[in-house]
C-alpha cells in the first residue's frame, strides 16, 4: 500500500482551498459594481486569489520533505 505523503496531503488541501475560492457563493460576494483603481472588484479578487493559490503551490512543491 502506498503511504500518503505530507506533500500530497498539502496539495490536496490546496486544491480544496482553490475550489472554495473560485466557487459561486464566494464569487458572488465580489460581483457588484464596486471598482478599485478602476478595476472591477471581481477581477481583482480572481487575480489575487489565483496568485495566492499559485504561490502556495510553489511553496508546497519546492519545500524539502525530511
Amino acid at each position: 500500500m502506498i503511504r500518503p505523503t505530507l506533500k500530497g496531503q498539502r496539495l490536496a488541501a490546496l486544491f480544496l482551498l482553490g475550489f472554495l475560492l473560485f466557487n459561486y457563493p464566494l464569487l458572488s460576494l465580489f460581483g457588484g459594481n464596486t471598482r478599485i483603481w478602476g478595476i472591477p472588484l471581481i477581477y481583482l479578487y480572481i487575480f489575487v486569489a489565483w496568485a495566492v493559490v499559485i504561490a502556495l503551490m510553489a511553496l508546497v512543491i519546492e519545500r524539502k520533505e525530511h
